[in-house]
């Protein structure tokens, strides 16, 4: 029996990294269950103990180190003692981890996953040499997979594009049309632009203050939009302070703490859906927009081409570019029929390109060659 060895640095708080670790984790669970394999997941920042999620039909189970560097690494070095057959990172900077694993076993192969924008900018010599070893570097874009190139040196033979998939989750409130209540909050009539995304200093890219600064002029036109924006984190306050400064904050809404079933019926209730981010490696919550039908207004940047097909599913933007934007979304609230043409072929995208069953196939295809090369 081989044995598949998973590192992550957490599994279950938000974020569309956290959730395409449970991803992996799942479909790594159930591949090596189909295959007579075993496997053990260790999480370095999660509550200390054993943890089981479920993602799908699927369950697995990971320990949690409660961000205990020095035992995270002990446990890693322990497993690898045992000789796996395979072991995966989720994230760049647990390579020299892997790497210290692959001399205390050198047979083992590994996998290590990039996600956006951790790599644009050179790592430490450490992890991009630890990087550099690795068997295949995993991540989700083109842009991802230039910056593994260019700027962290891998050779494009050792690199892999996987695309994200939807959390299956998801696809069964779709498949069972289901209406949830909106939140408190949300607005009762208007038309709609919803954004998503947690409102950090570190994570300023994402563009939230530029969808207020774009606010005002849209309101010129179309005096019955309101900006609905779902998420939290310490720089809300700034945002509020620059929709009172805009004088649009009566047409904002700050919803968080939502349950899945309200964020779903604010992708459902919404007109429309923009994130005008310069940072996203992928973008999850487009997918999750575009699967309802919406159209998408995302950054001209980083891996959100990959997902939005410009002014075919949607609309690309510059970040802070506040009077491209402005246009766009009065283009698209004035226009429903174009907005519901967009939103149609989106959702028809998804389903061709982004289900988590379309993930599952690729990526059991890179664990299934990855143990054959093994052997």
């Amino acid at each position: 029996m081989s044995l598949i060895i998973g590192l992550f640095s957490d599994m279950n708080s938000a974020g569309g990294v956290q959730r395409a670790g449970r991803h992996v984790a799942a479909v790594t669970a159930k591949f090596a269950s189909d295959h007579g394999h075993s496997c053990r997941f260790l999480s370095l920042n999660d509550p200390q103990g054993l943890h089981t999620v479920r993602v799908g039909s699927g369950e697995f189970s990971f320990s949690g180190h409660a961000r205990d560097k020095a035992q995270f690494v002990l446990a890693s070095l322990r497993a690898a003692g045992r000789k796996p057959a395979l072991v995966i990172a989720m994230h760049p900077h647990l390579a020299p981890i892997v790497w210290a694993m692959n001399v205390r076993s050198p047979k083992t192969r590994s996998i290590i996953f990039a996600h956006g924008i951790e790599v644009w900018q050179p790592l430490g010599s450490m992890r991009r040499k630890a990087l550099r070893r690795a068997d295949l570097v995993v991540g989700p874009s083109q842009d991802t997979v230039r910056h593994l190139i260019s700027t962290q040196g891998i050779r494009p033979e050792k690199i892999k594009r996987l695309p994200w998939g939807l959390d299956p989750e998801f696809e069964s409130r779709l498949a069972a049309n289901s209406q949830p209540a909106l939140p408190d909050g949300f607005p009762k009539d208007g038309k709609i632009i919803l954004t998503v995304g947690r409102w950090d200093p570190a994570e300023r890219y994402k563009g939230a203050d530029t969808l207020i600064s774009a606010l005002p002029r849209v309101l010129q036109t179309t005096q019955d939009a309101f900006l609905v924006l779902v998420g939290a984190g310490a720089d809300q306050p700034r945002l509020e302070r620059l929709a009172r400064e805009a004088g649009v904050f009566e047409r904002t809404r700050f919803l968080h703490d939502l349950t899945k079933d309200e964020l779903f019926a604010c992708y459902a209730a919404c007109n429309l859906f923009a994130l005008p981010s310069s940072g996203e490696g992928f973008g999850l919550v487009f997918l999750e927009a575009m699967a309802h039908g919406k159209a998408a207004i995302g950054g001209a940047h980083g891996g959100i081409p990959d997902v939005i097909e410009n002014g075919v599913t949607g609309e690309l933007v510059a970040r802070g570019d506040t009077n491209h934007l402005a246009g766009i979304i009065e283009s698209l609230l004035n226009d429903p029929r174009r907005a519901e043409e967009m939103g149609a072929k989106g959702r028809k995208r998804v389903e061709r390109e982004f289900s988590f069953e379309q993930f599952r196939s690729r990526l059991t295809s890179v664990l299934h060659d990855a143990l054959l090369r093994k052997s």
